[in-house]
């Protein structure tokens, strides 16, 4: 079993740059680690902060708001660009329209990290699909 350095935690998974990878849940001890990678990382939270300007008061604290700002994000990134996407899903309902979005542009996620946290229907929902991995730690 090869030992991983603790700054390459994610080598043997073989990530690239056009890797869309999905974060269940957090943990600061392999958060940040995630956040490393060469990625574009995205959240509600920072596309609410990136937008603060342009949004009426109170933006972003419905699911409704929270999937209209990502699927404004979505459709404006370039088509097989890799990302990080953390906070989002965060319900069944919100997987199963951003699984729509990815079929729409004939895309698929890489990998699906769970941690301390996840929501357990959110996680279901990706292992049925055979994309749930375990935290790495």
């Amino acid at each position: 079993m090869a030992i991983l350095a603790i700054n390459q935690p994610f080598s043997s998974l073989g990530l690239s740059v056009r890797t869309k990878l999905l974060v269940l849940g957090s943990s600061p001890e392999w958060t940040d680690r995630i956040r490393s990678l060469q990625l574009e990382h995205v959240s509600p939270a920072g596309q609410i902060r990136r937008e603060i300007s342009r949004l009426p008061a109170g933006f972003g604290r419905t699911e409704a708001d929270t999937i209209a700002l990502m699927r404004r994000w979505f459709f404006a990134r370039k088509p097989d660009a890799g990302f990080l996407l953390t906070d989002f899903p965060a319900t069944l309902l919100s997987s199963k329209i951003f699984d729509e979005w990815l079929e729409s542009r004939h895309e698929a996620l890489d990998l699906v990290v769970a941690g301390p946290g996840s929501p357990e229907s959110v996680a279901m929902h990706y292992a049925s699909q055979g994309l749930l991995t375990e935290a790495i730690l």
